[in-house]
């Protein structure tokens, strides 16, 4: 501080000033979300390294590829955005999108999805993916609010028959079949 500068105008200036590390906290919060990506990318990398697969290798990419591949992306992303934090930029504020801030949260919708979701994974042993997988997509459509009742069941159990046949049978990947694991 300049020492011609009277006395109001340097208290003025000292409470301008944020004080403490508390207030840079407070101003860089968005360092707290690269943070959790960075841990989260770790545990990734951790899982996808010490992944015990038995199963033979079908051409150069493997099942750790992907889990690789996620857990180097989001180390790269949790650095990039902590350096962006740091360098002073933050994110937009909410208000591009039709979702009114003072309303409060839709609980029915996020409680029927759970339950769809958990229902899913109750379901996908006994019942087999294409069914199961059925039931998943006609339940979020209509905990997502969609009544068209002679649609989407049929929407719902084409989407999990090609599923089911795309990933048993074109990629490999074993689904249960349940009840029509000899009709598939």
């Amino acid at each position: 501080m300049n020492s011609q500068e009277s006395p109001a105008t340097q208290s003025t200036d000292a409470s301008a000033r944020p004080a403490g590390p508390r207030s840079w906290l407070r101003e860089h919060s968005e360092i707290g979300v690269s943070v959790l990506l960075f841990l989260i990318g770790v545990l990734v990398l951790a899982d996808a390294l010490t992944m015990d697969v038995d199963i033979a290798q079908r051409g150069p990419v493997g099942p750790k590829t992907v889990p690789i591949a996620v857990g180097i992306g989001l180390l790269v992303i949790a650095v990039l955005l902590a350096v962006d934090v740091v360098r002073g930029g933050h994110g937009e504020a909410e208000g591009g999108e039709d979702v009114d801030l003072s309303e409060p949260s839709d609980w029915r919708t996020v409680l029927l999805l759970a339950g769809v979701f958990l229902g899913f994974a109750v379901l996908i042993g006994p019942l087999g993916f294409p069914i199961a997988g059925a039931l998943l997509f006609w339940g979020a459509a209509f905990a997502l609010g969609s009544r068209q009742f002679h649609r989407d069941p049929l929407i719902a159990a084409s989407l999990a028959l090609v599923t089911y046949y795309i990933f048993n049978n074109l990629l490999g990947v074993p689904l249960p079949g349940g009840p029509l694991m000899g009709v598939l």
